[in-house]
C-alpha cells in the first residue's frame, strides 16, 4: 500500500526509523515464554526502557514537522502544529491500551487498526482541518507499525507456531466430525443415480388416450407427448420470495411457460381444472430433473391421493419413497440429507383429491417441512376452487393458474397425437385441424390435454365425425373405451353391452365421490361390484366380482392400478361423469345440491344437469338457486349451458340471480363468473362506460370464458386509458387465436414499456401493424428468425431480450428509429452489437460481455438511465457528450469516475460492490453531484466516504455487505450526512 493514498507524501525512509523507536528490541525465537504477546509488551516506554513521554512527544513533533515539509498545499493553518503534535503523541500512547497481539493487528489491516487506535485514544479536540491532518498521520503511522511487526523475527516465528496450532486443531475437529457422522462411502451417490434413473423411466411415458398400439408401444414417450402450456398470475397474486439480483424477477401479473415456472419461483401453488395437465407437468418436471443429474436436483413425486388413501399421516422425509419399488433401499437418512442440502424438488400433486377436512392438516405438513428444510423447491397442485386464495401465502408460495390450451397448443397436440398413431390416415389430422379452427363449439371443447386427446381418438374412431357437446363427447369416449375395439380385433370375449358395465362402474365412481377420494383399495372395488352384481345380472357373463373387476382394469382402459392393491379412474373427469349418472339413478338430487359448496362435487353437479331429464335439471338448478350462496348461484348459472331443455322462466330466474353478483368484487370472483361460460358476456359491464375497476373485472371474466365470442367484447376495452386494463388485455392473448386477437385487440393498444410479452413464434408472426409503437418482452421461447421478422415489420418503443441463446447479432434493430428503452439479459451467443450504434436510446439495462459495447453506449446522446453489468472496465468519459444521466447502476471490474461530476442531474448512483476509490479525486468527482439522492457502495469504503464526501442532497445510502458499523463510524456518518438513511443493499431486494 502506497503511503500517498493516505494524503501525505512521506518517504518510508523518513517514517520507518521514527516508528521503530516506539518499540523495544526483541531476541530471536517465537517468544512463547512471555505470553500473552500484546502490543503493550513491545512498547519502548514500558518499564522506563529507552523512551519516556517527553521522547514520545519529540517523535510526534518530528512526524508533524516532516509531514508539513512535504511538497504540496499546506494542510494546516499556522499555529496549530503544536496541538496536532500533542494529539498525535496521546494517540500513539494509546498503543499501550490495545488488547491486541501483533498478529491480530496485522490481520486487521492498516485502516481498521488505525480506527481501533483512534477509538482507544482521547478525543484530540482539534479544528476540522487539524483533525483531518491528525487522522492522516495516524493512518500513516499505523501502516508503518504493521509493516514493522511483519519484519520482526518473533512475529514470523510466532505466526508459524500459531498456524501449526490451528492446523492441528482443525485436523482434530475433522477427525471428531468423521467419528460422529457415518461415512456413506459413496452409497448416497450410487443410490441417487439409481433413483433418478427409475424416476426418468417411471414418469417418462404417458398413456395415449384411445389408441391401441402394437405390443410394447402402448405408452407415449413424454418427450413426444408433452406440449408446454402456460401459467398466469393475476395482478396482486402472491409473487413469492426472491433474493439477490432483481434479474428475471416476475412482475405482479405475468404469464410464462409452465415448465419454466420453478426457474423464477421456489414455491408455487398451481391451480388448474381437471384434465388441464397438472399431473403431466409434474411428470415433465420430475423427468427433466432426473435426466440432468449434474444439476444435483432430486425430485420427489408425492401424490396426495395415494399418501392419504387410508387417512394415514402425511409422510416424513424418510417415507417419501413408500410404495415405490425402491422403498427401503435408500441409505439411512438419505432423504433428510437431500432436503437439508436444499437439493430437493418436491412435487405435491392433488390438494383437491383429499377430503376437505384433511387439507388444513396437509398445509401444516407442508409448513413443517419448509420450516425444517427451507432451501428446496416446491410445486403443489390443486383444482381452482379447492383451497382459498393465498392458502399457502404464510409460507411464501406464489399462486398461479395453468391456462387453457391456446390454438397453437391445440394444433401441436393434434399433430403429435397423430404422429404417435402410426396407422391413422394423414387426412384425418388435416381434417381435424381444419374442424377445430373453423368450428367454435369444437374449439371450446379442446381446452385441455384430456379433452383434446378424447377429440383426437373419437375423430379417428368415428372416421372423421365428432359429437358436438361435452356430454356427448364423454358419452362417446366411454363407449369407445368400454369396447376398446376388442370386437374389431377378433378377440373371443363374452358379449357384454355398455349399459351393464356403466351401471357397475358408476357405483365405484359414486363411492369415491361420496368419500372424497379418487383412489380405493382393490378389495373395496371388488366388494362394491359383488354387492351390485345381483341387480346387474347381465354382467355375470364375465364371472364373479374378481373377474368383472379384472375386465374393467385390463380391457376397458377406464380404470388403472397405480399400485398392486389400489385402483382409480384413468381420469377424474370420468369419475365425475359416472358419479353424476349414479346420483341421478338413485334419485340423489338433494345429495347433489347439498354439496354445492364442495369443490369436489362441482363437475358432478354440472354433469348431472347435462345427463338428467328435464325434470331433474329443473330440480337441480332450482335447488341451487334456493341455497342463495354466491357459489351455488354461479354453479346454477354455469349449468345452464348443459341444460338443452329447461323452463324459460327458470332460465331467466338463474340469469337474474347471477346479476346480483355483478360487478364482481375481486379478480377471483370475476374469474369464477367467467368460468360459467360465454353466456356471461351479456351480463358484464359495457366497455364504453365501465370504470377502471369494473373494466378489470369484466376483462378477467371474459378471458375465463375461452370463447371466440369474447374477442369482440374485449376489443371494446382497447381504448381505455388505464395501463392496468391494457396489461390485463395483453395477459389474455395466449388464450385465443393469436392472429385474430392481435388484429382486434393487441395492435390497437398504447403499450407502456415492458407491457407485451412475446412467448412464441406464432405470437411474433401474428403482429403486423400497431396504432402506437409497442414495448415488447421477448423470451427464449421465441426464435431469432421470428424476432428478426417482427422487428422488420414493427417499430418498437422498448425491447427486452431475455435468455435468447441463439441470438448472435442485433442487425434487426439497426432501423429502429423509435426505440428508447433496451434491456438485454443473458444472451450468451451475442457477439456483435454494432447495430445499436446511434439509436435514440434513453434507458438501457445490459448484462453482456461483448467487445465494442462501451463504444455503442458512447453513441447515445439522449441516454438518461444506464444499468451495466460487464466484465470490462468502464469510464465516465465513455458517455456521449449530450447524455444527461439521472440514474446509473454499474457492476464492472474497474470504474474510472473522472468526468462523472458533469452529470449534475444524476439522482441515483450504484457503483457496485467491487468499486474502491482510486484517491481523493474520486470523492471530489462524486461531491460534484449536487442533486444525488441515492448512493450504493461497498461498506468497505465507508470510512473514506465519511471523511471525503460532501453531498447535502443525499437521502439514501445503501451499503453492500452485512458488517455492523462501528459506533464511532456510525456517529461520524450521522454527523456528516444527518439527512441520510443508511440501508443494507441486499435487504432492499430481499423484501
Amino acid at each position: 500500500m502506497d503511503a500517498s493514498v493516505l494524503g501525505i507524501r512521506l518517504a518510508s525512509g523518513v517514517v520507518s526509523p521514527l516508528v521503530r523507536k516506539l518499540f523495544r528490541q526483541e531476541g530471536a525465537g517465537a517468544g512463547l515464554v512471555d505470553r500473552p504477546h500484546r502490543i503493550s509488551s513491545y512498547l519502548a516506554w514500558r518499564e522506563k526502557r529507552g523512551l519516556d513521554a517527553a521522547d514520545l512527544r519529540k517523535l510526534a513533533d518530528r512526524l508533524v514537522e516532516e509531514a508539513l515539509a512535504a511538497p504540496g498545499e499546506q494542510p494546516l493553518p499556522p499555529g496549530e502544529e503544536a496541538g496536532v503534535s500533542a494529539a498525535l503523541a496521546a494517540t500513539l500512547h494509546a498503543l499501550g491500551d490495545l488488547a491486541l497481539s501483533d498478529v491480530e493487528a496485522v490481520r486487521l489491516g492498516p485502516q481498521a487498526f488505525a480506527r481501533r487506535l483512534r477509538a482507544a485514544a482521547p478525543h484530540p479536540g482539534l479544528s476540522r482541518d487539524a483533525e483531518l491532518f491528525h487522522a492522516r498521520l495516524v493512518d500513516l503511522a499505523c501502516l508503518h507499525i504493521l509493516n514493522f511487526f511483519t519484519q520482526r523475527s518473533t512475529f514470523v516465528a510466532a505466526t508459524l507456531v500459531e498456524q501449526s496450532r490451528l492446523h492441528a486443531e482443525t485436523i482434530a475437529k475433522v477427525d471428531e466430525l468423521l467419528t460422529r457422522v457415518p461415512r456413506q462411502d459413496g452409497r448416497d451417490a450410487a443410490f441417487e443415480a439409481r433413483y433418478l434413473d427409475y424416476l426418468a423411466r417411471r414418469h417418462g411415458t404417458l398413456t395415449i388416450f384411445g389408441l391401441d398400439l402394437a405390443p410394447g408401444s402402448s405408452r407415449w414417450p413424454l418427450d413426444t407427448a408433452y406440449v408446454s402450456l402456460e401459467v398466469s398470475a393475476a395482478r396482486g397474486a402472491g409473487a413469492g420470495t426472491r433474493t439477490g439480483d432483481r434479474e428475471g424477477a416476475l412482475p405482479s401479473a405475468y404469464s410464462l411457460p409452465a415448465d419454466r415456472l420453478l426457474a423464477g419461483h421456489h414455491r408455487v401453488l398451481l391451480r388448474g381444472e381437471a384434465g388441464s395437465g397438472k399431473t403431466t407437468l409434474i411428470q415433465w418436471l420430475a423427468v427433466s430433473a432426473a435426466r440432468n443429474p449434474g444439476a444435483g436436483t432430486v425430485p420427489f413425486v408425492l401424490a396426495l391421493r395415494t399418501l392419504t388413501r387410508h387417512g394415514e399421516r402425511l409422510p416424513a422425509p424418510r417415507d417419501f419413497l413408500a410404495g415405490s419399488p425402491l422403498a427401503g433401499e435408500a441409505p439411512g437418512g438419505w432423504e433428510g440429507r437431500v432436503l437439508r442440502d436444499g437439493r430437493a424438488l418436491l412435487l405435491v400433486d392433488g390438494i383437491d383429491e383429499i377430503p376437505e377436512a384433511e387439507r388444513d392438516r396437509a398445509r401444516d405438513w407442508l409448513a413443517d417441512l419448509i420450516t425444517a428444510c427451507p432451501g428446496n423447491r416446491w410445486l403443489v397442485t390443486s383444482r381452482p376452487t379447492a383451497v382459498r386464495q393465498d392458502w399457502l401465502a404464510a409460507v411464501d408460495f406464489s399462486e398461479v393458474t395453468l391456462t387453457p390450451m391456446n390454438p397453437a397448443n391445440v394444433r401441436a397436440f393434434i399433430e403429435r397425437w397423430h404422429a404417435a398413431a402410426d396407422h391413422t390416415p394423414p387426412e384425418y389430422r388435416e381434417q381435424l385441424l381444419d374442424s377445430v379452427a373453423k368450428k367454435p363449439d369444437l374449439a371450446r371443447l379442446a381446452t385441455n390435454p384430456l379433452l383434446c386427446g378424447m377429440i383426437c381418438a373419437l375423430h379417428r374412431e368415428r372416421r372423421g365425425f365428432l359429437p358436438s357437446g361435452r356430454k356427448e363427447l364423454y358419452a362417446a369416449a366411454l363407449s369407445m373405451l368400454l369396447h376398446r375395439r376388442d370386437r374389431e380385433r377378433g378377440l373371443r370375449l363374452p358379449d357384454l353391452a355398455e349399459e351393464p358395465q356403466l351401471q357397475l362402474l358408476q357405483r365405484l365412481a359414486y363411492w369415491l365421490i361420496r368419500n372424497g377420494r379418487t383412489e380405493m383399495d382393490r378389495s373395496r372395488a371388488e366388494a362394491l361390484i359383488e354387492d351390485a352384481l345381483p341387480a346387474v345380472p347381465a354382467a355375470g357373463v364375465l364371472g364373479g366380482a374378481p373377474a368383472v373387476f379384472a375386465h374393467f382394469l385390463e380391457r376397458t382402459g377406464l380404470l388403472r392400478a397405480p399400485t398392486e392393491d389400489t385402483v382409480e379412474f384413468v381420469h377424474r373427469t370420468f369419475q365425475d361423469f359416472l358419479g353424476a349418472r349414479a346420483a341421478l339413478d338413485e334419485g340423489g338430487v338433494g345429495e347433489l345440491t347439498g354439496h354445492a359448496e364442495d369443490d369436489q362435487w362441482e363437475d358432478v353437479i354440472r354433469m348431472a344437469v347435462a345427463q338428467g331429464r328435464p325434470r331433474d335439471r329443473a330440480e337441480i338448478i332450482r335447488a341451487l338457486l334456493a341455497r342463495n350462496s354466491n357459489r351455488s348461484v354461479l354453479l346454477a348459472y354455469a349449468s345452464l349451458q348443459y341444460a338443452t331443455e329447461l323452463d324459460p322462466a327458470l332460465r331467466a330466474e338463474a340469469e337474474a340471480a347471477v346479476r346480483h353478483l355483478l360487478p364482481p368484487r375481486s379478480i377471483e370472483e370475476a374469474k369464477e363468473l367467467g368460468r360459467t361460460g360465454p353466456l356471461v358476456l351479456e351480463l358484464l359491464a359495457e366497455p364504453a362506460t365501465a370504470s377502471e375497476e369494473d373494466a378489470l373485472m369484466a376483462v378477467a371474466a371474459a378471458g375465463e370464458t375461452l370463447s371466440e365470442l369474447a374477442i369482440p367484447y374485449l376489443a371494446g376495452f382497447r381504448n381505455k386509458p388505464s395501463p392496468a386494463v391494457h396489461h390485463a388485455l395483453v395477459s389474455l392473448w395466449g388464450r385465443f387465436d393469436a392472429r385474430k386477437y392481435a388484429r382486434e385487440v393487441i395492435e390497437h393498444l398504447r403499450h407502456d414499456p415492458h407491457a407485451l410479452q412475446i412467448l412464441s413464434d406464432s405470437q411474433a408472426d401474428a403482429l403486423h401493424t400497431f396504432t402506437h409503437p409497442p414495448g415488447l418482452i421477448v423470451r427464449d421461447t421465441v426464435s431469432a428468425r421470428a424476432l428478426s421478422a417482427l422487428c422488420s415489420r414493427v417499430q418498437v418503443v422498448s425491447l427486452a431480450l431475455f435468455h435468447l441463446g441463439e441470438l448472435s447479432d442485433l442487425e434487426f434493430l439497426r432501423e429502429q428509429a423509435s426505440i428508447e428503452v433496451l434491456e438485454i439479459l443473458r444472451c450468451p451467443g451475442l457477439a456483435d452489437v454494432t447495430a445499436l450504434y446511434g439509436l435514440p436510446m434513453r434507458v438501457a439495462r445490459l448484462r453482456m460481455s461483448v467487445p465494442g459495447l462501451h463504444e455503442v453506449i458512447a453513441s447515445w446522446p439522449r441516454l438518461r438511465s444506464l444499468e451495466l453489468y460487464s466484465p470490462y472496465p468502464w469510464s465516465a468519459r465513455g458517455l456521449a457528450p449530450g447524455a444527461e444521466l439521472e440514474s446509473l447502476v454499474l457492476d464492472t471490474p474497474a470504474l474510472h469516475l473522472e468526468g462523472l461530476g458533469r452529470h449534475s442531474g444524476l439522482r441515483i448512483l450504484n457503483l457496485g460492490h467491487r468499486w474502491r476509490p482510486s484517491g481523493p479525486a474520486d470523492w471530489a468527482e462524486l461531491s460534484r453531484l449536487d442533486q444525488l439522492e441515492e448512493l450504493a457502495v461497498s461498506d468497505e469504503v465507508l470510512s473514506d466516504l465519511v471523511e471525503h464526501l460532501r453531498l447535502p442532497s443525499l437521502r439514501t445510502l445503501r451499503l453492500y455487505g452485512d458488517e455492523v458499523l462501528a459506533p464511532d463510524l456510525e456517529e461520524r456518518l450521522a454527523q456528516r450526512l444527518p439527512e441520510t438513511d443508511v440501508e443494507s443493499f441486499y435487504q432492499v431486494y430481499e423484501q
